[in-house]
């Protein structure tokens, strides 16, 4: 059903015959008054201000859509700087590799949503600055991750020399309960080019209890295989938080035949004496 207004140009709708009192969300056009009088009474406006026009009402907006996601997983990449992380995060979600270097400035992110033992799971992707300048930037991140890849260089020693300094900044601004996977990049490179050799890595894994792969962002070696290992495991942690969140039940044992006979006869007995 149309509805038939004055609008004034200057203060907004006026109905023609009683107040308006108009829910701007309701209409397709926005009003800066939501409540003007009657055109009638206000005599200092002029006629000329005053223009006739009709509208339909908007229908009832849709209702909220349904999360396209079962599960959303926010993961954050450290390391040092020129590791590689930037390259593994587009890899991961782009498909794309690229040999240019870019520094990150600060943080950036990225996301992709997978399919996972039948769930949907949404991973928010964040890649931090590996530079000493952006350390108290990056750090504010850390306690939001659900997840914390810690990337090094195979052919750069000190990078993973410093994985060690990366787990203690861990310890100190990310939640007690955060997955952590150990990441050893740039495996494609010459083995006359390679520092950290793969057992070092693994031992270094071993130490802290943690995952560990070596990834190629060039070849696209074990890049899907390190996101889905540690989105794996943040999953079944949630789902087991989520079972041990449910309400427990007090079940109270009522007396068995016996007992309750017993408790009888003592009471008549005591009532008979």
């Amino acid at each position: 059903m149309k509805k038939r207004f004055w609008y004034n140009t200057r203060l907004g709708a006026v109905d023609r015959s009683q107040s308006a009192n108009l829910r701007a969300k309701s209409y397709n056009l926005f009003f800066i008054s939501l409540c003007v009088r009657c055109r009638r009474r206000l005599p200092k406006l002029r006629k000329s201000n005053f223009v006739l026009i009709y509208w339909k009402p908007m229908a009832a907006p849709p209702a909220r859509a349904r999360a396209d996601y079962d599960y959303l997983i926010k993961l954050l990449l450290i390391g040092d700087s020129g590791v590689g992380k930037s390259c593994l995060l587009l890899r991961f979600s782009d498909g794309s590799f690229t040999t240019s270097f870019i520094t990150t400035i600060g943080i950036d992110f990225k996301i992709r949503t997978i399919e996972l033992d039948g769930k949907r799971i949404k991973l928010q992707i964040w890649d931090t600055a590996g530079q000493e300048r952006f350390r108290t930037i990056t750090t504010a991140y850390y306690r939001g991750a659900m997840g914390i890849l810690l990337v090094y260089d195979v052919t750069d020693e000190s990078s993973f020399n410093n994985i060690r300094n990366w787990i203690r900044n861990i310890e100190q601004h990310a939640s007690d309960n955060v997955n952590k996977i150990l990441v050893g990049n740039k495996a494609d490179m010459d083995e006359s080019k390679r520092a950290v050799p793969t057992s070092k890595g693994q031992a270094l894994a071993d130490e802290y209890g943690i995952k560990f792969f070596e990834t190629s962002a060039k070849t696209n070696l074990n890049v899907e295989e390190v996101f889905f290992s540690i989105a794996r495991d943040i999953k079944q942690r949630l789902a087991d938080t989520d079972s041990k969140a449910e309400p427990q039940t007090i079940k109270i044992n009522k007396p068995d035949a016996a007992a309750g006979d017993g408790q009888a006869a003592q009471k008549s007995a005591c009532c008979g004496s």
